[in-house]
């Protein structure tokens, strides 16, 4: 049902103070050096009207406790969230400051954080100039352009080298139903994709690292987080969007139905393998969520849709509500209709399907459905496969279930028809947040385990669907 994620967020007039999700990729970079910091700055996606970065400080002179960076934007641009800093805003001039976990910097320390912004899509120029505490940091500043490796746009192949393997959100794109958010701990969604999967963050200093792919369109390089959090634990911070949107998902904030931040999930509590590759999947206990209050192109009103979520089939409970998918924007019960997310888990509050569970089933707010009915529908079965695949699809009273073995075998549909036949459905108000292991207004009774998941614009054809499936089985999760 409606649960939410990780950011504060506060806006006054021309200022405002975030937190909020994540991204990776690098198309144009700055270095500020100066006697007390450097400071790198990089472009890491951009799409019509927005853009997210990236700020990397090292602390080049006496140890500080806290720090704040400033620079001034040339061309316009605005924060829109902001995570691993509180950003405010005054006109051009823009102030970072750290959080109470990454404010203390030894002499040759560093930290990032990162943001989504606002551009005029004309003109988006870097920073030409920085500050920490105050200092300028004043060397030369230099700047690169490169591709970005998480396009706005579907990921196309070069006529002058092979093309990429096709993955999941390839296949969508090629049938016009193009992912809008694309997550996943272990591998990559695009067969181009280069980028950042996920960001783990460990107890000993609070230090963050990004965990990247093996190679393009590979799997993840778990290596990396073993080697950063050997001797000491971590937790998972962000889950970057591969769409190159910046629908990144971040620590849930509070909502109507529970206080916040949520917990974050143990980095190592979900350990995979992908065709004999370590990966690690993203483990929900009871108080775990993530969430974007603040998303781009996520379907909205009676909009189509499509989603599906890879999930333990063993891991699982009767709280409310293991959700992957559209939820409010405001972390509230905002009504019927409002939220259009993947439910799975065996809760019977509301709606239910054969057996005793698990069941997959649609979180459509103030009801779990899985069919038609309002609370039992037959066709929905138990589904437990170790890895299981999970979808929801919706559009204009017309919405379905499938599910599957994530290993082997075919999808089947559970459910196809219309909207519930219950009001306040039909036609659907959906908000476009995004949540993971939550409901809509942050019920987070639940539990779960995550790997990968994709949302789409548009309603998917069966034919892709089943293209879909085939790759999954293909991934060799648990081989």
């Amino acid at each position: 049902m409606n649960r939410s994620r990780s950011r504060a967020v506060l806006a006054v007039g021309a200022s405002a103070a975030l937190v909020g999700a994540g991204v990776a990729l690098s198309n144009m970079t700055a270095h500020a050096a100066g006697a007390g910091c450097s400071v790198a700055y990089s472009i890491t996606s951009q799409w019509g009207g927005g853009f997210g970065a990236n700020v990397s400080v090292t602390n080049l002179g006496d140890p500080v406790s806290s720090w704040t960076v400033g620079w001034s934007f040339g061309a316009g641009q605005q924060v829109s969230q902001a995570w691993n800093a509180t950003v405010t805003q005054s006109g051009a001039q823009v102030s970072a400051a750290s959080m109470s976990y990454n404010g203390v910097l030894a002499s040759g320390g560093s930290t990032s954080f990162g943001f989504n912004g606002t551009w005029n899509n004309s003109s988006n120029p870097i920073p030409t100039a920085f500050t920490m505490n105050g200092v300028a940091c004043t060397g030369g500043v230099s700047s690169s352009s490169s591709p970005s490796t998480s396009p706005s746009t579907s990921p196309s192949s070069s006529t002058s080298v092979p093309p990429p393997s096709q993955e999941p959100c390839d296949i969508y794109a090629a049938a016009n139903t193009p992912c809008v958010a694309a997550h996943s701990t272990t591998r990559a969604l695009y067969g181009s994709y280069t980028g950042n999967l996920y960001q783990v963050r460990r107890s000993s200093d609070n230090a963050t690292a990004n965990i990247g792919v093996l190679s393009a369109g590979g799997p993840a390089n778990a290596a990396a987080q073993d080697s950063f959090c050997a001797n000491t634990s971590c937790v998972i911070t962000v889950i970057y969007d591969q769409s190159g949107r910046g629908n990144n998902l971040t620590q849930a904030p509070a909502g109507g139905a529970a206080g916040g931040p949520d917990n974050l999930a143990n980095a190592t509590s979900a350990p995979t393998t992908l065709n004999g590759h370590k990966a690690y999947g993203v483990y929900v206990a009871t108080g775990t969520g993530y969430r974007d209050n603040a998303t781009h192109g996520i379907a909205t009103g009676d909009a189509s849709e499509g989603e599906y979520a890879i999930f333990d089939g063993t891991h699982y409970n009767g709280g409310c509500c293991f959700d992957y998918g559209n939820a409010e924007t405001d972390s509230r019960d905002d009504g019927n209709g409002t939220m259009e997310a993947i439910y799975f888990g065996n809760i019977r509050v509301w709606g239910y399907g054969s057996g005793n569970g698990p069941w997959i089933m649609a979180d459509l707010e103030n009801g779990l459905f899985s069919g038609v009915n309002q609370h039992l529908n037959s066709n929905d079965p138990t589904i437990n496969y170790r890895y299981t695949t999970a979808m929801i699809e919706g559009g204009q009273n017309q919405w379905a279930i499938l599910g599957g073995n994530a290993q082997s075998g075919n999808l089947s549909t559970f459910y196809s028809g219309p909207r519930p036949n219950v009001s306040g459905y039909n036609p659907m108000r959906k908000q476009g947040a995004i949540i993971l292991g939550t409901g809509g207004d942050n019920s987070k009774g639940s539990d779960g385990t995550f790997y990968e998941g994709v949302m789409t614009t548009g309603y998917p054809s069966a034919a892709t669907e089943n293209a879909i499936q085939a790759n999954i089985t293909a991934a060799g999760y648990g081989r």
